[in-house]
């Protein structure tokens, strides 16, 4: 069920939420030599602010380069990823045993694809700690 698990840290970008924001933020990553690995991204209601949540190949560097280009709310989470075999139930069995263990997924995002890849699955939960060691335990 589970092909690899770790534990890293993902970048969290809070930015207006304009035509072009995503674009221009990657084409600053990719200029400074920074592989984006993972990413989502959300506006709050009004639609006015947007933050983009991702995982790169060097989160310090990235970090360094978007405050010293004036992004100013940039922070940094704990999560887990998970590299699920991509069939039916994989992320139903884990979220059970997560659930059935008291533990609540307070965010995921994921990634899947057709030919029989693992499906990568980025979350954070209400006690990573624990959450860690029982799915390392499957």
């Amino acid at each position: 069920m589970i092909k690899n698990m770790v534990r890293t840290k993902e970048i969290n970008v809070g930015t207006k939420n304009e035509v072009g924001a995503v674009a221009r933020m990657m084409s600053f990553l990719v200029d400074h030599g920074i592989n984006v690995e993972t990413i989502a991204g959300y506006s709050n209601r009004s639609g006015t602010e947007g933050m983009l949540v991702f995982i790169t190949d060097d989160n310090q560097k990235s970090i360094e380069k978007l405050v010293n280009n004036g992004y100013e709310y940039i922070e940094e989470r704990e999560v887990i990823v998970v590299e699920l075999e991509n069939r039916p139930g994989t992320l139903k069995n884990i979220s059970e045993l997560l659930a059935g263990n008291g533990i609540n997924i307070d965010y995921f995002y994921c990634t899947t694809c057709s030919s029989g890849c693992a499906a990568k699955v980025v979350f954070s939960t209400s006690n990573n700690d624990i959450a860690f060691k029982i799915l390392n335990s499957v």
